[in-house]
């Protein structure tokens, strides 16, 4: 339990209470008191008296008391007076605080909750007893959102999500590291990716436009089941990882949509290598000028229309025509033609991938 969350709690009842009143702890010091002085004062043979009794002791001018439900007496709260106006306000405190303490105890139990599932610290089977012991609900859609913070800022990442998601009943906010939260979205059975892209893209734009602060957002499977969040959880890492690799622009990435960059990045650097040497036998992609990889990065965008990129490079049909001849000419592939079209801009892809190993291709 904080005991900045008693020092608040106690500062308040004291303006109600014309009494001294405090919380000591499991080892017996005074952690929280109206009178400031006495914090970090030691009560343990008070410890010792209620060891033996479930209700109330007087000693020493104070009446003591137990939280209700607190095992082994771990708190204990006093009030200045023997007489039955203390031992009545000690109730009420008792009580008070004891609902208090297990609503903060469940918040903080359930984060952790959490935080084992997404990390994968937790066997399948105590998953389903803690959520039921702290009403976590088990078969409710889920997708894992996560928000890595770019660059250096005073903010704290975790705050700033929070806030932006206060329902604490439906989304959840974990934090992961020193600059990455993972947002736990409650979403409709029926949602789509679109709608959780357009989410992340508010995400962005709110925390770049209020704290000057631009993020990296990846976004995992929709999940059904509160045992499959580890694995939405993992693959928004690696749809941020996979989009740092093929799309330096894009900073939100869905896990969904990677397509073949997912299969790439998950093959081993040795086959990588393999394929290059294979596609690219007489030559490789860095002997190709900036203006032809221009000129194909363009062909690839255009679906492979001869028309459409000549216009969009401002250049005539023929000037298209020959550059193309000329990359058949050098790599031994006929961009034009479907099959050839689909290994090059492969191997573009490959070839990012292992430059972000610093494998030189």
């Amino acid at each position: 339990m904080s005991t900045r969350l008693f020092l608040g709690i106690i500062n308040q009842m004291k303006k109600a209470v014309d009494r001294c009143i405090g919380i000591i702890d499991e080892s017996g010091v005074i952690v929280s008191c109206s009178e400031l002085e006495k914090i970090g004062e030691t009560r343990q043979g008070i410890r010792d008296e209620l060891a033996y009794s479930s209700d109330a002791v007087v000693s020493g001018g104070f009446t003591y008391r137990p939280l209700s439900g607190s095992e082994k007496n771990d708190y204990i709260v006093f009030v200045e007076g023997e007489d039955k106006k203390a031992e009545e306000i000690s109730m009420l405190i008792a009580i008070s605080l004891s609902n208090i303490k297990s609503l903060f105890d469940e918040k903080y139990d359930k984060a952790t909750l959490i935080k084992n599932i997404l990390l994968d610290n937790i066997l399948p089977g105590d998953i389903y007893v803690k959520s039921k012991e702290l009403h976590f609900p088990t078969d409710v859609m889920r997708v894992a959102i996560l928000i890595r913070f770019l660059g250096k800022t005073d903010i704290i990442p975790y705050e700033v999500i929070q806030n932006m998601f206060p329902d604490k009943t439906k989304d959840f906010v974990v934090s992961v590291s020193e600059r990455e939260v993972v947002l736990l979205k409650e979403v409709d059975p029926d949602c789509d990716i679109q709608e959780i892209e357009l989410l992340a893209q508010q995400i962005a734009d709110t925390v770049n436009a209020e704290f000057f602060t631009k993020v990296s957002i990846g976004i995992g499977s929709m999940v059904p089941f509160v045992q499959e969040l580890a694995r939405s959880y993992k693959e928004a890492q690696t749809a941020i990882e996979v989009g740092k690799i093929f799309d330096m622009e894009k900073k939100i990435v869905s896990y969904d949509n990677l397509g073949i960059a997912r299969l790439i990045y998950q093959l081993p650097i040795t086959l990588c290598e393999m394929f290059m040497q294979e596609v690219f036998k007489n030559t490789s992609l860095d002997s190709l000028d900036r203006e032809t990889l221009m000129t194909i990065r363009c062909f690839f965008e255009n679906n492979l229309n001869v028309s459409e990129t000549s216009r969009k490079l401002f250049v005539h049909r023929n000037t298209l025509v020959y550059r193309l001849d000329k990359i058949k000419k050098m790599t031994g592939l006929d961009l034009r033609e479907f099959d050839h079209a689909i290994t090059f801009h492969v191997a573009l892809m490959v070839q990012k991938y292992l430059n972000s190993k610093q494998v030189k291709y």
